[in-house]
Formats: C-alpha cells, sequence, structure tokens
C-alpha cells in the first residue's frame, strides 16, 4: 500500500484542554440512534492529540487524524485548526 492510498480517518471536535506540554484533549461528540426507543442520544470521547507548535486554546474548534502511536495515551495528530475562540 503506497502513501497516496492511504486513507486517513479524521474527526471534529473542541478542545477541553491545552495544559500539557505539545498534548491537547479533544471532546468528539456524536450522535447515535438507540435500538428500540429510535430516539437520537448524545455520546462524546476525549481524545488526545499532538499538538506540535502549542497553537491550541481552550474552546478552539479542531479537526484531528490519527497518526502513528506517538504515546501512550496519543494516537491522533492535530490537522487543522477551524474556528479559534476569542478568549486567551
Amino acid at each position: 500500500m503506497s502513501e497516496k492510498d492511504k486513507v486517513v480517518s479524521t474527526l471534529s471536535g473542541t478542545v477541553i484542554s491545552n495544559k500539557m506540554d505539545k498534548t491537547i484533549v479533544v471532546l468528539v461528540v456524536r450522535k447515535i440512534k438507540h435500538p428500540v426507543f429510535g430516539k437520537y442520544i448524545k455520546r462524546s470521547t476525549k481524545i488526545h492529540a499532538h499538538d506540535e507548535d502549542n497553537v491550541c486554546h481552550e474552546g478552539d474548534i479542531v479537526t484531528i487524524g490519527e497518526s502513528r502511536p506517538i504515546s501512550r495515551t496519543k494516537k491522533w495528530r492535530l490537522v487543522e485548526v477551524v474556528r479559534k475562540t476569542d478568549k486567551i
């Protein structure tokens, strides 16, 4: 499989923590349909992502992509900052 054939999965979410060096915690929210009642339910996941230049702040909307394992908990990498927050 060459570099052109690889499909990198991406997710979008909100940065909820940037207190670690070169690491952000992204909250990814998804909606699933309840199997019995058919009602849509929000489910969320916290993902640690690698932020090489420490550009993200809490509240930013970001896109993260899958990568090789960087540490025990980091297997995602920051792709782009979609929207910055006003507060710093």
